[in-house]
């Protein structure tokens, strides 16, 4: 899927995509990817470009809102309190010439130099991957086996069991009846991890979310409805 980044007066970068499956120009403004425009193969940038100008006012009305949930990503210092399910993290400066990181069964420890600025963006994303590390390590020891307990608890019948890092969904359920988790699981408390894969496996009976499966997934839960909402809180990339 070829990419183009074109400035726009006004607006700035944006991204363009030219994707097979698109049949018109379509935009989409998110957080951390900004303004991202999918086109057929066969329309121009230019053309494409002008689209965007035409919708200038519409962009430049969301883009604050989208900015206001970037900001509340978290900027990681020495001071950060944050933990995954079984490991809290650790963050100091020492006289190094490069990041270290090390990941034990309590701790997820990371040592910057101290002549770089924690916030700089090189040592941010280098956290960012070492949590990212942290959580696959955990995913992996924990979600299959929670998998497997509330599905023989619960009578369901899934295939096999996937961890990944996807960027929009916290699960999903395939047509082949394999449950594939986000290992940012482990950033959520116990009940909605174990609310997610009770959703997948529902889906491995119900393939829609239609009545039939809110009410399968009520005569588990209860109020089903109300975990989906507590779950909305979070988001999977800022954190």
């Amino acid at each position: 899927m070829p990419n183009k980044i074109i400035h726009v007066d006004r607006i700035g970068n944006v991204t363009f995509q030219k994707n097979k499956r698109s049949k018109n120009v379509s935009i989409t403004i998110r957080p951390l990817k900004g303004v991202v425009v999918n086109l057929p193969h066969y329309v121009s940038y230019n053309f494409a470009k002008d689209v965007v100008e035409k919708k200038r006012d519409w962009i430049l009305n969301h883009i604050p809102k989208i900015e206001k949930i970037e900001n509340k990503q978290t900027v990681f210092t020495p001071s950060t309190d944050f933990s995954t399910k079984y490991r809290k993290l650790n963050i100091s400066s020492e006289k190094t010439d490069r990041v270290k990181s090390l990941i034990t069964s309590e701790k997820i420890i990371i040592k910057y130099p101290e002549h770089i600025p924690v916030k700089d963006e090189r040592i941010q994303e280098i956290i960012r991957t070492v949590i990212t590390k942290a959580l696959r390590i955990e995913a992996k020891a924990y979600l299959p086996g929670r998998v497997e307990f509330l599905a023989q608890q619960l009578n369901f019948k899934f295939n096999k069991t996937f961890i990944k890092n996807a960027k929009t969904l916290w699960g999903s359920c395939s047509a082949q009846n394999n449950i594939n988790l986000n290992l940012h699981l482990m950033r959520l408390s116990s009940h909605l991890i174990d609310y997610v894969i009770i959703h997948e496996l529902c889906h491995t009976v119900e393939k829609n979310h239609g009545k039939k499966f809110w009410k399968l997934m009520d005569s588990i839960l209860g109020n089903a409805k109300s975990l989906s909402k507590e779950l909305k809180k979070f988001s999977i990339q800022i954190y």
